[in-house]
């Protein structure tokens, strides 16, 4: 078995190991037009190996279902119609046994294919599709806890909470002014918008070597942050205000104490732990109240080259926008990124739900600003 084919059957099976402590009922709700339910996330992803690989580069293959396209296909325009995003919880049909079914043919397909093409097409559409099934990895945890946590009764998922426990450190970074190159440059897997290798100047900044903690974030509420419009940008304070939104995601006060909602039930917070689940307009807010502002993308790239960060998503003041020489691929694969550069926001890093060796130091997440639901969190910089 070569390396491609373990990496292949990895990727799959730790998908289907997060999903072995759901109940059949928790594979079906969908609790948000921006989330997806368990079943379609882990359909999606098979659809996605027989769509774009084994339909064109094994003859005479025969598709599980013809439906499933219309299913489980999720933006892409250029293969046909499919169904409308906020109805996919609405699918109590095909059974969930008959999606587990679909995965297993597919796995069947693949591995025999990949045990035996050297064809390029194939080998970078599947590298490819792993980094695909990666991503969903950490929407799946990111959907399934944003259900589980409307449940009444704070149900219990995992043992593990997915909060990062650590001791912060208050160091700040000094980074020269100069000009720096951005840009993924080895030959090693990227997606398309980290491509484009080019230099930028910076100005001297700091930037912190710590990320901000549930404490430092409780002080900000304190001192009633949520509450006065000069921290907050306007589109920001009319969102809090519209949804009368008074503290992160997930935060519940009890005894008059703060508890928040975790994939292992509902716990009391940890003042030391790293704040997650904040938004790009509360992250700014909390930034302008510190008196420091966040890191534009390219100021984290040059400072995690430095210090090896990665442990988890922060915002950063960055548009979501293409690189310089930017091309959109050819084929299906070319709406896999470049569409969505309009008003969303870069975040960089990686995240306690992300798979073990997905992120780099030039991977490019990106969500609205009003997006709390990804375990998102906030580094200064001045």
């Amino acid at each position: 078995m070569n390396s491609l084919t373990k990496k292949y059957i990895e990727t799959r099976q730790r998908t289907e190991t997060l999903c072995k402590p759901l109940q059949i009922e928790d594979y079906t709700p969908q609790s948000a037009i921006f989330s997806s339910p368990p079943k379609w996330h882990i359909a999606h992803v098979s659809w996605f190996f027989e769509e774009m690989i084994l339909k064109n580069y094994v003859p005479k293959h025969k598709v599980f279902n013809k439906d499933f396209g219309f299913l489980f296909n999720s933006y892409y325009n250029s293969i046909g119609e499919r169904i409308e995003r906020d109805n996919r919880g609405l699918l109590t049909r095909p059974k969930i046994e008959a999606v587990y079914d679909f995965r297993t043919y597919v796995d069947k397909a693949m591995i025999k294919l990949l045990e035996s093409t050297t064809d390029e097409n194939v080998i970078s559409l599947t590298i490819l599709g792993i980094n695909h099934e990666q991503q969903h990895q950490e929407l799946l945890l990111s959907d399934i806890k944003y259900t589980l946590a409307l449940n009444p009764l704070y149900p219990k998922l995992y043992d593990q909470n997915y909060v990062n426990h650590f001791n912060k450190n208050e160091d700040w970074l000094n980074i020269d002014e100069g000009i720096y190159t951005i840009g993924h440059a080895s030959d090693d897997f990227c997606f398309d918008n980290e491509l484009g290798v080019h230099r930028v100047f910076l100005e001297s900044f700091e930037i912190s070597n710590g990320l901000v903690t549930y404490g430092d974030f409780m002080a900000f509420i304190n001192d009633d942050g949520y509450k006065q419009p000069k921290y907050w940008l306007d589109e920001g304070w009319f969102w809090i205000n519209d949804n009368k939104i008074e503290h992160p995601l997930y935060w519940k006060k009890s005894n008059r104490q703060w508890h928040h909602y975790t994939l292992s039930g509902l716990e009391s917070i940890n003042k030391n732990a790293v704040l997650t689940h904040i938004s790009f307009y509360e992250a700014s807010a909390y930034a302008q109240w510190k008196g420091c502002r966040l890191p534009t993308e390219f100021e984290w790239e040059v400072a995690s080259n430095q210090l090896n960060w990665g442990t988890h998503w922060e915002w950063t003041n960055s548009a979501y926008l293409p690189y310089p020489k930017f091309q959109t691929a050819k084929g299906a694969v070319g709406e896999y990124n470049g569409k969505f550069m309009i008003n969303q926001m870069v975040l960089r890093g990686a995240s306690n739900a992300t798979a073990p060796g997905h992120s780099r130091h030039t991977y490019r997440n990106f969500f609205h600003p009003h997006a709390q639901w990804q375990f998102s969190g906030i580094r200064l910089a001045k």
